[in-house]
Parts: C-alpha cells; sequence; structure tokens
C-alpha cells in the first residue's frame, strides 16, 4: 500500500462502486413513482443541507403546504387537496431528495477512505472524482428542472427532465464501467475491434432510447394513444405536428410518442441481430457472446413491457417497473461495450 500505483485492479473499490450503482439504480425507480404519482413539485425550495430533513411540527407542515399552494399546479390540478393529500405527495419527493443525499455520502467517504489508503487504481482516481462530480451536476440539474415547474406550469418542462433522466443513466453507466475496471484490470484490445464498435452502437441507441422515452415522460405522452401498434386506429398520428420543430419534438405528445416507438423497433431489431451474430460467432469470448445474448432479450422483454404498459394507460406499477428494467438494460448493455473492447 505504498503507491496508488501498486495494483491495476481492487476488488474492494469495485464492489464500492457497484453499490453505488445500485444505490442510482433506487433513485432511478423512486424518481420515476414521484413522476408518476404527480409529487414532483411537492417541496418548492432548494436546501442542499437543512432540507435533509422533514418538516418536524404541525407548523412545519402547514408552512410546507401554504407554499405549495402558490404554484400553478395546486391551482390548476390540486386546488382543494387536503393536508394528508400533499403529504402523500411530499413523502415521495422528500425520499426522492433524501437517496440523492445518501448516494453522494455513499459515494463520498468511501472515496475519501480509499484515496487515504491507497486502494484505488492510479488510473481511475481522477474518473472516480469526474463521477463525483457528474452526481453533484445532476443534483444542480434536478433543481433546475424542478423550477420549471414552479411558475408558468403545472409540471416541468420535458427537455429539463430528460436531462435530468439522461444524466441519471449516464452517472449509472459510467459507474457500471468504472467498477468493471476496477474488479478486472484496464486491459483492452489494442485496436478496437468489429464486435467492440458494434456493442459502442448499440449501447448509444439503448442510452437514445432512454431520452425519447424521458420527453415521454415529460409530456405525459404514455396517457394518449393507447392502442398498439396503431395510434388511435392510424400509423401517423393526425396532430403529430407542433407549432413549430421544437414544439414537434419535444412537446408534442403524438410526436414524442411515435418516435419513443419507431425507435424500440429498431432497437429490437439491432439487439436481436447483435444476439444472433454473436451467438454464431467463432471468436468471441463465451462471457461476450452471453451478455449479448442477454442484452437481446433485455432489449426484446423491455420492448413488450412498454407496450404492455402503453395500454394499461401507465398504472404506477408497470411505469416504475418499465424504468427499472430500462436502468438493468443500460447496466447489460455498458457490460456489453465494456467486455467487447478486452482482450
Amino acid at each position: 500500500m505504498t503507491s496508488f500505483l501498486r495494483s491495476d485492479r481492487s476488488r474492494p473499490v469495485a464492489i464500492w462502486l457497484f453499490a453505488v450503482a445500485a444505490l442510482v439504480l433506487a433513485m432511478i425507480v423512486v424518481g420515476g413513482a414521484t413522476r408518476l404519482t404527480g409529487s414532483g413539485l411537492s417541496i418548492t425550495e432548494w436546501k442542499p443541507i437543512s432540507g435533509v430533513l422533514p418538516p418536524m411540527s404541525d407548523a412545519a407542515w402547514a408552512a410546507e403546504f401554504a407554499r405549495y399552494r402558490q404554484i400553478p399546479q395546486y391551482a390548476e390540478v390540486n386546488r382543494g387537496m387536503s393536508l394528508a393529500a400533499f403529504q402523500s405527495i411530499y413523502w415521495w419527493e422528500w425520499a426522492h431528495r433524501f437517496l440523492a443525499r445518501f448516494v453522494g455520502a455513499a459515494f463520498l467517504a468511501p472515496f475519501v477512505y480509499f484515496l487515504i489508503r491507497r486502494e484505488i487504481p492510479g488510473r481511475l482516481i481522477w474518473r472516480c472524482a469526474a463521477l463525483f462530480v457528474l452526481g453533484g451536476l445532476q443534483a444542480v440539474v434536478g433543481w433546475w428542472m424542478v423550477a420549471s415547474g414552479l411558475a408558468d406550469r403545472v409540471s416541468v418542462a420535458p427537455e429539463r427532465l430528460m436531462v435530468h433522466l439522461g444524466l441519471a443513466f449516464a452517472l449509472l453507466g459510467a459507474l457500471v464501467w468504472t467498477a468493471l475496471e476496477a474488479w478486472a484490470g484496464g486491459a483492452r484490445q489494442s485496436s478496437p475491434s468489429r464486435w467492440s464498435r458494434y456493442a459502442g452502437v448499440l449501447l448509444a441507441m439503448v442510452y437514445l432510447q432512454v431520452l425519447l422515452g424521458a420527453l415521454v415522460a415529460g409530456n405525459d405522452a404514455g396517457f394518449a394513444y393507447n392502442d398498439w401498434p396503431l395510434m388511435n386506429g392510424a400509423f401517423w398520428p393526425a396532430d403529430y405536428a407542433g407549432a413549430d420543430l421544437w414544439a414537434t419534438i419535444a412537446h408534442s405528445q403524438a410526436a414524442v410518442q411515435l418516435h419513443h416507438r419507431l425507435w424500440a423497433y429498431v432497437l429490437v431489431i439491432a439487439a436481436l441481430a447483435s444476439a444472433v451474430g454473436a451467438a454464431r460467432s467463432r471468436y468471441l469470448a463465451t462471457e461476450t457472446k452471453a451478455l449479448a445474448i442477454a442484452v437481446g432479450a433485455a432489449v426484446l422483454l423491455q420492448a413488450l413491457l412498454g407496450i404492455a404498459t402503453l395500454m394499461m394507460v401507465v398504472p404506477l406499477g408497470m411505469g416504475v417497473a418499465h424504468q427499472l428494467a430500462a436502468a438493468l438494460l443500460l447496466a447489460l448493455a455498458v457490460a456489453f461495450a465494456w467486455r467487447a473492447r478486452r482482450p
């Protein structure tokens, strides 16, 4: 333990990073439930330190509820809501923010400990520091997203939700990749192979689908066009186009759902082709083949789950399961891309 470079790998560091990735996964699930229950605007202030404590008295609850009654969501959606009903949505948002703080602490304290003990492989020190910065940025973006729903809207701006969710998935993927590096070391192919490039493209396609899904969520588009494979009986919905290009891409319920559907079809074809090609390859390692097949199966199951969730008009359990499955799919795609780059 006399040098940062004493080893190219560290199993304790890998386990720590996998544990933090599991916490981020939990945060993504709680965030999905917070959105589906309409709870995301229940806390109208951002207090990174003091906000860790919920209201502790009747007077504090009354003050918190009074602040919520000043925003458009209360006036236009929840007018007449009781204090008990407000508390039910408040706890979802509080749990989401508390978990975010817990993730930060669960990362920072072991990071400092492992630095002092010189356990972290030298090539991963700055990467771990970047992960911490990314987590802090995620918190800032989370408040930026919430702020968009406090003045002129009854929900957050869809594009800001997309950025917030996209950063969460990026953090999850980066944690998994870095954990794998810490577990197995940094060996990689001298030059990228065809399969490493293909796995990287497939990972990018999965990530793009996550972003498109975030726009569906931000526009509540899953509560419209609940038939399949058509949309209100047509392949191309009549109200696809918004007032301009941006309104169509980011704010049209018909457009964001159609884009999410079409890209899902492309992704299913690409993932299944990858799985079949990997299974038939004589050159891939067994682990790489298994991961390619797992990604193909996960994409297909996620597509089927998405269709069922849509046709059932997004019940809470199904909506949360769809978001959880998306996060697990991304983690699998990251593992496949990582493994395809190794000798």
